[in-house]
Order: C-alpha cells, then sequence, then structure tokens
C-alpha cells in the first residue's frame, strides 16, 4: 500500500488485519477497531444497496466516471438529508444540527450552490 502523493491523512482507522502494521509508517496514527470504522462502513453498505452502479457482476455497474459521481451525491444526499433513521425518526443532517426537518428532493435540487 503506498499513499504517497494520493493522500495527506495523517491517521488511519482500520481493522485488526497485521497488513496495515507492516506497511503504515510510524508517524502516521493508526487506531484498529469498528467504532472506528463502523459509520463509513454503513455509509458504503448504503450505497451498496442504493445504487447499482457498484455492482460488478451485473451489467449495470458505471462506465462514466460523471454519471457515477452523480449516482453517489443523489444517494448520500437522500441518506443524509431525506431519509428519517427508523429508531430516531431524524435525518443524519437533522441529528448533526444542519436542519430543523427533514429535506425533500425539491429541497435538494433547489438549494443554491457553487460549482
Amino acid at each position: 500500500m503506498n499513499t504517497e502523493g494520493k493522500t495527506d491523512c495523517r491517521q488511519f482507522n482500520t481493522d485488526d488485519w497485521g497488513g496495515y502494521q507492516r506497511v503504515l509508517p510510524p508517524e502516521i496514527e493508526h487506531y484498529i477497531g469498528k467504532d472506528k470504522t463502523q459509520r463509513l462502513e454503513r455509509t458504503n453498505g448504503t450505497l451498496r444497496q442504493q445504487t447499482g452502479r457498484w455492482h460488478r457482476r451485473q451489467n449495470k455497474f458505471g462506465k462514466v466516471w460523471e454519471q457515477t459521481k452523480v449516482t453517489t451525491r443523489l444517494v448520500v444526499s437522500y441518506f443524509n438529508w431525506i431519509w428519517p433513521h427508523s429508531r430516531f425518526k431524524t435525518t443524519a443532517a437533522q441529528r448533526a444540527g444542519l436542519t430543523t426537518r427533514a429535506w425533500t428532493w425539491h429541497d435538494i435540487a433547489t438549494y443554491p450552490t457553487l460549482i
């Protein structure tokens, strides 16, 4: 694994696979455990479930990178701003204090952004 020039990340959160300890330089903070990776893994699982672009064994995997980026942004936007969690009855954005209500697709489509 070589991250030189690809990221300025100084902290890695991983499982307990021994390969990470062999390749990560000592100046990088290395945290081991599911408590640090659970949220990222849940987001990855949601992306795989919500969009066929991540299913390589089917004919519908993403062939155009720009379309894949747009689809990913839409899924993450839905998951964070529109979808209320079944236990909390609020969206992730509400729990983070970014909004007071669940958004709609209209809210996302008409929100002023910079490109």
